[in-house]
């Protein structure tokens, strides 16, 4: 494993350290919005602001390394984040804030894509599964340590913001120092929802909004903890229990919608999220059940964006898995725009147990479609269907799948990498 980790170890080094900090400022950004007086809509915003960046990055991004080049782009958008972080704890202004974080979702989205890119060119097709899930175990492991840190510092005081621009700035020196090549320059996808939703209506419809619901959590997640009466080290353990059972979740999920409809496994998923998210609406508990009811939500509800796009992987024609993984992902980036601002007039009106509830009723209406879509249309073959993989359908950006004609390369952020003039994908 470490022969075939060490190409990429000072990548992966840099994605440590940048995650570790970008989990520390995601839970300390509602929190410390909150104690500053911002309102639960303008929470709300926050976390739709975010997503707009995030969009506008996966659209634009692939134009900025075209520009500059992975290395250079990685360490301009990595400058960026540090700076949106400071910047936060030095202007406690709502609508500032708000620019900030598209700043931030911008960054975010094109360092996604460079990481994702990047990883894809120096595995093969031999490694690629151990590369990237290694990645991913990089990504759940740092990200949940980031939020843990939330609890060292008075969410109020500039340390914390001051400790999470240090940690994404470190991400910098093992990649600007690497002596590995930078991958070959990228090139661009179309995205077209008619061609998307004909073919896979249900992924269509359900990367959306899974994001409308899992944009809600991620914004507010940690607001309903503190709403409820959590200390701040209680609503990082919320939040890091729910990410635990969605990371946890992904493999036995996956395998099982390998074996029968992906459709059908997620309506089951779906009623599950719809049972944990009135549970934690409803019902008023200890600490430690609510702990325990978040790691299942997690469970049932995090997975769900993974199977939406392995179910549109196995509608897709050979050949045609970038712009599809690049629909899919920009779709469940529109969602994630739209769920905050939902989620945050909800608790204004119902209180925190609010957030939870609107994410029962989208999750509802979703099984709804999805039943309906089973009785329309039968369940593709097995032979049809691409062997699901926790790396090619994670939340934080894809990969093709493996067995098709091209080589499984980057495709969730509107580009793949490719060799220049070959039309093909780069040689690793």
């Amino acid at each position: 494993m470490f022969k075939t980790l060490r190409p990429v170890f000072s990548l992966l080094l840099g994605i440590g350290f940048l995650l570790t900090g970008h989990g520390l400022q995601f839970t300390l950004l509602p929190l410390s919005g909150e104690a500053s007086g911002f309102d639960t809509v303008m929470l709300g915003l926050l976390g739709s602001s975010y997503y707009v960046g995030f969009v506008a990055g996966c659209l634009l991004g692939p134009y900025v390394i075209l520009r500059a080049g992975h290395i250079r782009t990685f360490a301009a958008m990595v400058s960026t984040a540090a700076v949106m972080v400071l910047c936060h704890s030095l202007m406690r202004d709502p609508l500032v804030w708000n620019g900030l974080r598209a700043l931030s979702g911008f960054s975010l989205a094109t360092l996604y894509l460079v990481i994702e890119s990047w990883l894809n060119d120096r595995a093969s097709n031999t490694t690629r599964g151990t590369v990237m899930s290694a990645y991913i175990v990089v990504n759940f492991g740092a990200f949940t340590v980031g939020q843990m840190l939330v609890s060292i510092y008075p969410v109020t005081a500039m340390a914390p913001f001051v400790l999470a621009a240090i940690l994404i700035s470190l991400a910098t020196l093992p990649v600007a120092l690497t002596s590995a090549a930078q991958p070959a320059p990228i090139s661009l996808v179309r995205f077209r929802p008619r061609r998307l939703f004909a073919t896979a209506p249900v992924a269509f419809v359900a990367a959306f909004m899974i994001g409308v619901s899992n944009g809600a959590f991620w914004a507010l997640g940690a607001v309903f903890a503190t709403g409820i009466g959590l200390s701040v080290e209680q609503a990082a353990l919320f939040v890091s229990a729910t990410v635990a059972g969605g990371a946890l979740g992904q493999w036995p999920v996956g395998r099982l919608s390998d074996r029968i409809d992906r459709r059908i496994v997620l309506a089951i998923l779906l009623v599950g999220s719809v049972v944990s998210g009135l549970a934690l609406g409803l019902l008023t508990v200890s600490t430690d059940v609510l702990l325990i009811m978040g790691f299942v939500f997690g469970v049932v509800t995090l997975p769900g964006y993974s199977l939406a796009a392995a179910h549109a992987y196995d509608k897709t024609a050979t050949g045609e898995y970038v712009e599809t993984a690049a629909g899919v992902l920009l779709l469940n980036g529109l969602g994630s725009v739209c769920g905050p601002l939902i989620a945050a007039i909800a608790i204004a009106r119902g209180g925190p147990h609010a957030l939870f509830l609107m994410t029962a009723a989208v999750q509802a209406m979703l099984f709804v479609f999805i039943v309906v879509r089973i009785r329309v249309r039968s369940a593709p073959a097995s032979a049809d269907k691409t062997d699901f993989s926790a790396a090619s359908t994670a939340p934080m950006g894809t990969v093709i799948p493996p067995g098709t004609d091209e080589r499984p390369a980057f495709a969730g952020h509107a580009s793949v990498a490719s060799a220049p003039g070959t039309g093909r994908p780069a040689a690793g």
